[in-house]
């Protein structure tokens, strides 16, 4: 009897699981990565040619920059603006430059007061709540530089330049 004890005794044990298995994965990992990294270091598989190589740092070293087209700029003069009531800030200081095409530069400097005209008049009729969201100003912008094409022309004014808008 006593020999059944010691077997069911060995039976109930747990067994040491091998950690060979495990280092085994690690070193086949670690040398898959390696043997990867030679692969596409060497240019056998994904990489760039010898000729793709030079020609990228031609590139690098040599950019080719875009280069602009001739700009004119016509500031406008700052204008304040009074906000309706039930606003926390009572005025609106704006000021801004048009980027117009070269050339034209004398008619949109003639036209001005018809521009600050349009401005004045757009920036009273927006909506005092309007002010509090962050996104009014490219939206603002935008429908500025709409009325502002109307009044000079197409063509005439390329961008609206907001330089200060500032709510006191």
């Amino acid at each position: 009897m006593t020999d059944t004890t010691d077997i069911d005794a060995e039976d109930a044990a747990p067994k040491k699981k091998s950690k060979l298995p495990l280092i085994l994965g690690v070193v086949m990992l670690l040398a898959g990565g390696g043997g990867g990294f030679l692969v596409v270091q060497m240019g056998l598989i994904g990489g760039a040619t010898e000729d793709q190589a030079t020609a990228d740092d031609a590139a690098v070293d040599d950019p080719q920059v875009e280069t602009l087209g001739p700009v004119a700029f016509v500031p406008l003069d700052p204008l304040v603006v009074s906000l309706p009531a039930g606003h926390n800030s009572t005025h609106l200081r704006f000021t801004a430059q048009l980027e117009v095409t070269p050339g034209f530069e004398a008619e949109v400097e003639g036209l001005k007061p018809r521009i600050v005209d349009v401005l004045n008049g757009y920036l009273r009729a927006v909506d005092s709540g309007d002010f509090e969201d962050p996104m009014v100003l490219p939206r603002l912008r935008a429908q500025m530089l709409r009325r502002i094409q109307v009044v000079t022309g197409e063509g005439r004014v390329r961008d609206l330049l907001i330089m200060e808008f500032v709510l006191n």
